[in-house]
């Protein structure tokens, strides 16, 4: 076994990575199709996303929040880039008509109920993907988990049947219950992720060294929004993950178990595509909390 190098210290996170002909890091020698697809998820005039994570019921199930999806969660697509959810939840509940992008969670396996989480499978054919006119799909990628060389090649095969079909595949890293969260581990785990193949990465925000995760990582990061925060603090991590190089976020709990989540996704959206700071996106929010 060849001798295991020490990790790199040069990460130049004030130079971004080029993106000749296409907007997004990493995608431009991507086929049309896929190319197409990003496009969607990422809008072209900020190259950053405000994706809507809704699938948490793969493996918790009515989620405080998610109880009626018909109820809390379409009336919020109208302000979000791109929904992240089940094909289960997209076929019963989300409207046909919407014109937003689907990204559809492509693995799983245990429940809450179990200790080891890492145990997933794909749990979604490409072919119903297509089927389904998604713009992407996403599968959990456990790095340093007990079964994180099944995950990698769940999200190897999924890449390889997307590569087929035009379809970008999310790599998200999944942190066990008793895993480090600080940026070295995120970056190995992002790199491996974008290393074999993935379109784009999700990933969680620490405050520490952020900045030279997405700089290592060779193709566009979206922040996980991770627990129920407070409004201002959701909206300055937010805030800080786009300036330090994400390409946006994929928040779920922050903003559907907001005290008033139309507010609080158009104040996210201030943040990801306008640059606004985070408190002037709190005066948004309240101001908007209050109308409503």
């Amino acid at each position: 076994m060849p001798e295991v190098d020490k990790e790199g210290e040069r990460y130049a996170a004030d130079r971004p990575q080029q993106t000749p002909g296409f907007y997004l890091k990493g995608s431009h020698q991507l086929d049309w199709g896929m190319k197409n697809r990003l496009a969607r998820v990422f809008a072209p005039a900020s190259g950053r996303t405000v994706m809507l994570a809704v699938d948490h019921g793969y493996f918790q199930g009515p989620t405080t929040g998610l109880e009626r999806i018909d109820l809390s969660i379409v009336p919020l697509l109208q302000s979000c880039d791109a929904l992240f959810c089940t094909r289960g939840i997209l076929r019963s509940l989300i409207p046909a008509d919407t014109g937003k992008p689907m990204v559809l969670r492509a693995s799983g396996g245990p429940s809450i109920l179990r200790e080891e989480l890492s145990d997933e499978e794909i749990a979604m054919d490409m072919d119903d993907a297509v089927r389904l006119n998604a713009a992407g799909v996403g599968i959990q990628v456990f790095i340093g988990g007990d079964f994180e060389t099944r995950s990698v090649h769940n999200m190897t095969k999924l890449v390889d049947a997307g590569l087929r079909v035009g379809i970008p595949v999310m790599g998200i890293t999944a942190v066990g219950k008793n895993m480090v969260r600080d940026a070295k581990y995120f970056r190995l785990a992002c790199r491996i992720i974008a290393e074999l193949g993935a379109q784009y990465v999700k990933t969680y925000y620490v405050e520490d060294g952020f900045d030279t995760v997405t700089a290592s990582c060779p193709v566009p990061i979206v922040m996980a929004g991770g627990k129920k925060l407070a409004e201002l603090d959701a909206l300055t991590m937010a805030y800080n993950a786009v300036q330090q190089g994400a390409a946006g976020v994929d928040m779920g709990r922050n903003i559907f178990q907001s005290a008033a989540p139309q507010a609080m996704i158009a104040a996210i959206n201030a943040v990801v595509h306008k640059n606004l700071k985070p408190k002037e996106a709190y005066e948004l929010f309240s101001s908007l909390k209050t109308k409503g």
